[in-house]
């Protein structure tokens, strides 16, 4: 599987990430209508912050997303604007929310990259630079219209 890199003006970038959070309390209140809804509210929000909403599923107590987002946006930004028109809309859509949790959501997350090659390549590719380059250099190649 290639890696698709996304642009802006200044970056070229594949930030995916891994991102998990909890109901306050973990209460069970993620499914039904509410999931539904949550989920539709998810979906809003990435495709306004011009974010990848690549998948998305709720267990009754958490919810499990996958994002690729642009990192001079950043993920903390994005999760922090998920979390709150969520918490706003489903507790003005969905009374019962209100009355049973004083915030919907706990200000934690979890957060964690994925894809890309594992640490232990990367650092390799990074120690090889610098012998990369003298290789690229000997045989006269060019390396990105560089010498």
């Amino acid at each position: 599987m290639s890696i698709t890199y996304k642009t802006n003006n200044n970056i070229c970038y594949s930030c995916k990430y891994h991102v998990v959070w909890c109901p306050k309390y973990r209460k069970k209140i993620l499914k039904d209508n509410i999931e539904k809804r949550l989920k539709q509210i998810v979906k809003d929000v990435c495709n306004e912050k011009q974010s990848d909403l690549i998948e998305i599923e709720c267990d009754k107590d958490h919810i499990h997303i996958l994002v690729e987002v642009d990192p001079q946006y950043g993920i903390h930004r994005l999760i922090k604007q998920i979390k709150g028109v969520s918490s706003k809309t489903l507790r003005e859509e969905f009374p019962i929310l209100k009355k049973t949790l004083p915030t919907l959501w706990t200000n934690s997350y979890f957060v964690s990259t994925v894809g890309g090659a594992p640490i232990s390549v990367i650092k390799q590719y990074i120690e090889n630079q610098k012998t990369r380059y003298e290789d690229i250099k000997s045989k006269g190649w060019k390396n990105n219209g560089r010498t």
